[in-house]
């Protein structure tokens, strides 16, 4: 009979000895590597109590920036929906009416802008696609866990950056605070 692979391996039917018989080298080297793991520095945190340390460039929560006026920077141009692979950002583009200069920076503006969470990877792309750095993950906020399905669709309500952060900025570039943690990142020659 012809063989169909070369893939074969010729089976030896040795016999077994009596201490591999009673398999007692198998369970005395299993009882090694348990003691050695037993006396090893454990991996656990205790999570609400330990918090692990965050990457410097890891990518957390989605933000809509507002510019030093409180304006939203965003335009609505799209290129951010373009970029993110799992087509997680969709908006709607609005013109800017008479009276509203000081809400929106340009004429035309995002109406409707809604990010699905389940979908979005955390890549970052739609932060390296915006021309008016409108969008930005933040370092140091996750998303948090979601209990129905109403809140898997974050929209603008619940992305567009507070005033409150604006104006605490504002105070920590203007010297006002004694805090040493800058409120607002800035990307200068390749950093934040």
């Amino acid at each position: 009979m012809q063989l169909l692979t070369n893939r074969s391996k010729r089976v030896s039917n040795k016999k077994l000895s009596l201490s591999e018989q009673l398999y007692l080298p198998a369970i005395a080297g299993g009882l090694g590597i348990t003691l050695k793991h037993f006396f090893k520095k454990k991996a656990t945190i205790q999570y609400p109590e330990e918090i692990r340390p965050m990457s410097a460039v890891f990518r957390g929560l989605h933000v809509l920036k507002r510019d030093e006026q409180g304006r939203e920077r965003c335009t609505a141009c799209g290129l951010c929906a373009v970029a993110c692979p799992a087509e997680a950002i969709s908006m709607v583009a609005a013109e800017r009416k008479p009276g509203e200069e000081n809400l929106y920076r340009e004429e035309k503006y995002a109406a409707v802008y809604e990010i699905n969470m389940l979908r979005c990877i955390f890549c970052g792309l739609c932060e390296e696609a915006c021309p008016k750095q409108a969008i930005y993950l933040q370092s140091d906020k996750m998303a948090p866990a979601f209990y129905s399905r109403n809140d898997i669709i974050y929209g603008k309500d619940r992305l567009v950056q507070s005033m409150e952060t604006i104006t605490s900025a504002k105070s920590v570039k203007s010297g006002l605070t004694t805090s040493d943690k800058p409120v607002d990142k800035v990307w200068k020659d390749g950093q934040y």
